[in-house]
């Protein structure tokens, strides 16, 4: 994917005349009103310092031009869903909902947290005992099973996956992009009991002329329009065989929640949540590239080259995200917070589509220096990995702390990526407010 290079110096602070870059904008960090940020862009720091309800920014000869404090990002209201607590709501219609990153602190993601990135209307009728899952198109023998049928026939494993929209961050881009604004939220980590996709796919017989997978859930477009899908994406056959995908029936040793797709769901993890469709009544095998509802386009695709920010693309210009980019999350503590000493343990996690990571580093005088976390394995394949260290502030003021990840393939998170219509991919430094003393 673009965004996938290998940064020369990785744990250099940006350049200053990269950052005057409208694509690479400490502005695309967070969403700011533009009234509001002007004002905040001509404060001396004696002021900001102020506001912040801080004597001192300790490290403010470190900011980058035009840099605004994360605890100056505006939030958002809180939205109630039967079984989800603490949610924040980006739009009703369809409902699409984002976990604030303190909320996402547990290793293993909690029901009640897991993200909700709906297309169209969730289906009423979500009996399980009657639910009926079609295997069809290019294969050698078409068929139509059951939950129990899943559990009865093959081998049922549980494992820790993740799940992320692909337009995690676009609430950050400048220009602004189309479609719901995520912050850091559109992510979970939780642990789903299913079959393996493969396995089904393997029962039905292959054809060798399939190339692609098409995936048909049970929710109806909000047109209301029968014969309109609201969604249906697929993947290459070289990923749907691959061993960590599931047609998921539990998540979190429990049945599925409505909002995440009971009674049936795939797992693709690595590759944008849009793959995983959510109520699974149908996967059909193509001898063609899947061209469904939300695959042509722009949706879920980004230039084949790098653009200008604002810059019109042809639609043949695009191509479809694959893989996930390396991203890294600070969950502990949340943003905005007041500590009395001179430490505080950050916790938090990394992940990098179908990779591993081999490092996150954190940094609180933005980005001027570094210093290794402590980082965990992952518990199986596709699982995000846990970091935590103990960060010392050498007097009182205003800090941020800056969390970088570095992947199995040396592939660091960048301070800002390239801007893209769509607003996808968004991989920048997470960054938390503290405020010491």
């Amino acid at each position: 994917m673009p965004n996938d290079h290998k940064p020369g110096t990785p744990t250099h602070r940006p350049s200053t005349k990269a950052l005057s870059d409208s694509s690479l904008s400490p502005d695309n960090q967070h969403q700011i009103d533009p009234a509001r940020r002007k004002v905040i862009s001509g404060m001396g720091i004696a002021t900001m310092a102020s506001l912040l309800g801080v004597h001192a920014i300790p490290y403010h000869r470190n900011m980058p031009p035009g840099l605004i404090p994360v605890a100056f990002a505006d939030g958002s209201t809180s939205l109630a869903v039967e079984g989800k607590e603490g949610l924040l709501v980006l739009n009703d219609r369809p409902v699409n909902a984002e976990t604030p990153p303190h909320l996402l602190d547990d290793e293993i993601t909690p029901t009640s947290r897991h993200f909700i990135r709906n297309n169209g209307v969730p289906p009423s009728d979500v009996d399980a005992e009657a639910w009926e899952l079609v295997i069809d198109g290019v294969v050698d023998k078409p068929l139509t099973l059951s939950i129990n049928d899943l559990k009865k026939n093959f081998e049922v494993v549980t494992r820790d996956l993740v799940i992320e929209c692909g337009g995690n961050g676009r609430a950050f881009f400048n220009p602004p992009a189309s479609g719901n604004q995520w912050t850091y939220g559109a992510v979970a980590c939780s642990s789903w009991t299913g079959v393996r996709l493969a396995d089904v796919l393997n029962a039905a017989g292959v054809k060798p002329e399939a190339v692609y997978t098409a995936h048909y859930g049970a929710d109806t477009h909000l047109s209301g329009k029968p014969d309109k899908l609201p969604i249906s994406r697929g993947v290459p056959i070289a990923k749907a065989m691959s061993d960590e995908n599931l047609i998921a029936f539990a998540m979190n040793g429990e049945a599925l929640h409505p909002m995440n797709g009971a009674p049936l769901r795939l797992v693709v993890p690595g590759w944008p949540g849009s793959c995983s469709q959510k109520w699974l009544k149908r996967i059909q095998l193509r001898d063609v590239v899947h061209d469904g509802p939300k695959m042509t386009g722009t949706s879920y695709r980004v230039p084949n080259r790098p653009v200008a920010p604002g810059e019109k693309v042809d639609k043949e210009d695009f191509i479809i995200i694959e893989r996930m980019p390396v991203k890294s999350l600070i969950t502990h503590p949340a943003t905005d917070t007041q500590i009395g000493g001179n430490s505080v343990e950050v916790r938090g996690h990394a992940w990098s589509g179908d990779r591993s990571i081999q490092g996150v580093a954190l940094s609180i005088d933005f980005g001027a220096t570094w210093i290794e976390a402590e980082l965990s394995e992952p518990t199986n394949p596709a699982a995000w990995q846990h970091f935590r260290l103990d960060v010392k502030f050498p007097q009182a003021g205003y800090y941020e702390i800056w969390a970088k990840a570095t992947d199995s393939e040396g592939v660091s998170q960048p301070f800002g990526i390239a801007w893209n219509p769509k607003g996808y991919l968004n991989n920048s430094y997470h960054r938390i407010a503290i405020r010491v003393g």
